[in-house]
């Protein structure tokens, strides 16, 4: 999380002022997460003080719903934070479409994955959410990598949609943009190479 956080901050708050916060939300995490994240410069919410008297609990779904009411920009974006190979061109390939396309309300990071030597996901990516978009959502069959954690969307749009728990709320996310704002209104993006954890 620190290298993400600094070099976004370094490249894109400091030097180009493109973007105007860094925000990392930590979710109950039990190492030292929120001290590295804070100390490379981002502002460190915890989640469990994020609308409080909300029911709730812990997940990635949940932490992307908190986050999406602590951030202050009309575009928001998403990133992993266990990129080893993290650059400047993964916020600026998702911020790119929203900013030149007033059409385009969501967009989505592909890349290729060295661990799989390939552009395509994971085997869940392939073997369970590829093959759900394409029976059940056709519209959506194109999009390579549908799970991908790299993604961005403008607050109005993102607002309206659901946040569910865990990590389906990537494919939801996705789902929901698209009956929203139609497929056309959805891009992807080719962010080059990604390098993290494979779990």
């Amino acid at each position: 999380v620190g290298t993400v956080v600094s070099k976004g901050r370094r490249h894109l708050v400091d030097r180009l002022g493109l973007v105007d916060e860094v925000l990392v939300v930590n979710d109950h995490s039990s190492d030292d997460t929120a001290k590295v994240a804070a100390a490379a410069g981002a502002r460190v919410v915890d989640a469990a003080e994020v609308l409080a008297d909300v029911a709730g609990g812990s997940g990635k779904g949940e932490a992307l719903w908190r986050s999406l009411y602590v951030a202050k920009g009309d575009i928001v974006v998403w990133v992993d934070a266990d990129i080893t190979d993290f650059g400047s061109r993964f916020i600026v390939g998702l911020v790119g479409p929203l900013l030149t396309d007033p059409r385009i309300s969501y967009v989505k990071g592909y890349y290729e994955r060295p661990t799989n030597g390939g552009v395509g996901g994971g085997r869940t990516t392939e073997l369970v959410a590829r093959p759900l978009l394409a029976t059940l959502f056709p519209h959506l069959s194109t999009i390579v990598q549908p799970l991908s954690g790299e993604f961005a969307g403008r607050r109005s749009l993102l607002e309206r949609l659901p946040f569910v728990r865990g990590y389906g709320v990537d494919i939801g996310l996705l789902i929901d943009a698209a009956e929203d704002v139609g497929p056309a209104g959805i891009v992807q993006v080719d962010l080059g190479t990604r390098v993290h954890r494979n779990r």
